[in-house]
């Protein structure tokens, strides 16, 4: 089982993308802002970080950066509602996905799942 970890500072959002992700079959540990996130990297590994780009305390581009330094094989995902924080995220970490708000569940679980299918394809050796 794939674990994700989502900061997201709307309450509503976080509940409403963790019971998704979870019907999906993904595990999910889910905090309210980059900070509190931080702990749990370091405690646990997480095969996707899941964040919300604008957030107290730490935004989403600098809460990816420390986990990059922390699990330099966790893949990144972004969702925002804001386009020209897309633009920052895409030249911050160019290899992350950025899902913009608003999106349909089906979509975002849909992008997770094909980050992960690549590690069911086997390699071409």
């Amino acid at each position: 089982m794939y674990r994700i970890l989502l900061a997201e500072d709307d309450n509503v959002m976080r509940e409403y993308l963790t019971r998704a992700l979870q019907r999906s079959g993904y595990f999910v540990s889910a905090v309210d802002r980059g900070t509190a996130a931080i702990p749990l990297l370091e405690a646990e590994p997480y095969d996707l970080l899941l964040t919300d780009i604008v957030m107290p305390e730490m935004d989403g581009i600098e809460l990816a950066q420390r986990a990059g330094e922390i699990a330099p094989d966790m893949r990144v995902m972004f969702i925002t509602g804001f386009a020209a924080v897309t633009l920052k995220a895409g030249k911050a970490m160019p290899q992350a996905r950025v899902l913009s708000k608003p999106f349909h569940l089906r979509d975002l679980v849909m992008e997770i799942d094909r980050l992960f299918e690549m590690d069911t394809i086997p390699s071409r050796n």
